[in-house]
């Protein structure tokens, strides 16, 4: 405590068994007031303020009937969705394990799977109004790759997304630095009346992430 009476940022001292960037990354959590939040809200994760923030701008989820959840470890968006929508049905899929979610129905296993689709539209008995992503594919540190990597599940969601949603529908995905590709925005401003790019407030400001949020699905000819 300093004499001012505030506590200042809390320090992570470098164990011999952990590296300089996972201290860092520890700290940054430590200090971090949307983590902090998170576990005085109940959230599972700080992304909840980031589609929260989403949604307090773009009106997403309320009213919505069936949501999908790509990507849904550990939780934090389903329970937004659940907070906002409660009569919603809401079905999420990830490769990581999730704990139960009062509610929601969990597939743990890979989107790009063949028939991770079929699974996901059964489970919701009718089409989805709302297909939130938060996926990202594991880094390997070359910044191009982990880009292309990432923006493939983000073309995979939104193929998902124009061949499954009801008319009026709403698709949110975690894009990276520089936006949707060009192929991807052309198909989203094919099928969405508006598409926007939007950086909620909870997206730490090194982040590269940037969301796309695509509104007013035409339906399909």
């Amino acid at each position: 405590m300093t004499r001012s009476g505030r506590n200042p940022d809390r320090r992570v001292r470098t164990a011999k068994k952990r590296t300089a960037s996972s201290t860092r990354w520890l700290e940054r959590q430590l200090n971090d007031p949307y983590v902090k939040q998170a576990k005085a809200d109940g959230y599972r994760s700080r992304a909840a303020y980031k589609l929260l923030e989403l949604d307090d701008r773009f009106g997403l989820i309320r009213g919505s009937k069936r949501v999908v959840d790509l990507g849904i470890a550990p939780g934090g968006w389903s329970q937004v969705v659940r907070a906002r929508a409660p009569k919603a049905k809401v079905v999420g899929i990830d490769l990581l394990p999730t704990d139960a979610i009062e509610g929601v129905t969990i597939f743990e296993m890979d989107f790009m799977d063949d028939a991770a689709p079929a699974a996901l539209e059964e489970a919701l008995e009718g089409p989805p109004d709302l297909v939130l992503s938060d996926m990202a594919a594991n880094t390997v540190g070359h910044k191009q790759t982990d880009h292309l990597r990432t923006m493939a599940l983000v073309e995979a969601g939104a193929w998902f997304a124009t061949e499954t949603l009801e008319k009026g529908g709403a698709f949110v995905a975690k894009v990276l630095a520089g936006g949707t590709d060009t192929d991807l925005l052309k198909l989203l401003k094919q099928h969405f009346t508006s598409v926007k790019h939007a950086k909620p407030p909870a997206s730490r400001k090194g982040s590269s992430e940037w969301y796309v949020v695509a509104q007013g699905f035409k339906g399909r000819d």
